[in-house]
């Protein structure tokens, strides 16, 4: 049974968002945004909703890649500045730096369900364009097949894996 480009990497894509479902499991809204504190000493480790927050940016890129409307499934556009890959995570006590839990969960949620339905659905041709942005990222994955299985397998998953560490500082235990 031929299985296409889209299919294979979506299949990746579905595992990591089962498993983000799972890393949720247990954590409330106070703790989303809150640095862990093992034995009461603080660790600066990047909590659910940097992660997830900086996960969001990435579903609709895919959607528009593949030439979906990724405006229609694209996080807030306050999103982009505090969520970015050089913002750097920060504790947040008063619930005032970040969005709150259902907003950024749902925004990851619903960009990277949006790119599962567009990489499903996505000709192999499309897959074997130049990635467009260029620059580092062109020369480590040059075409838009290898670019999306780095979005969903190893950036994804690399992120999950800290919100993993996160959840166990929390005393939440594997998920």
């Amino acid at each position: 049974m031929a299985h296409s480009i889209g299919n294979i990497i979506a299949d990746s894509l579905q595992v990591g968002l089962a498993h983000a479902e799972k890393l949720l499991q247990g954590v409330t809204p106070e703790m989303f945004a809150r640095f862990g504190r093992p034995g009461g000493c603080v660790v600066e480790s990047n909590h659910a909703a940097f992660v997830l927050g900086h996960l969001s940016l990435y579903g609709p890129r895919i959607v528009d890649h593949l030439g979906g409307d990724a405006k229609s499934v694209a996080p807030p556009a306050h999103f982009a500045a505090l969520f970015s890959k050089d913002a750097r995570c920060q504790d947040d006590p008063e619930g005032t730096i970040y969005p709150p839990m259902a907003e950024v969960t749902e925004a990851f949620f619903r960009g990277y369900r949006a790119a599962l339905t567009a990489l499903r659905q996505a000709p192999d041709e499309l897959f074997q364009q130049s990635n467009p942005l260029g620059g580092r990222l062109a020369e480590l994955f040059p075409t838009l097949g290898s670019l999306h299985a780095f979005y969903v397998g190893g950036h994804l998953m690399g992120h999950l894996g800290q919100m993993s560490a996160w959840r166990r500082m929390h005393g939440l235990g594997p998920a």
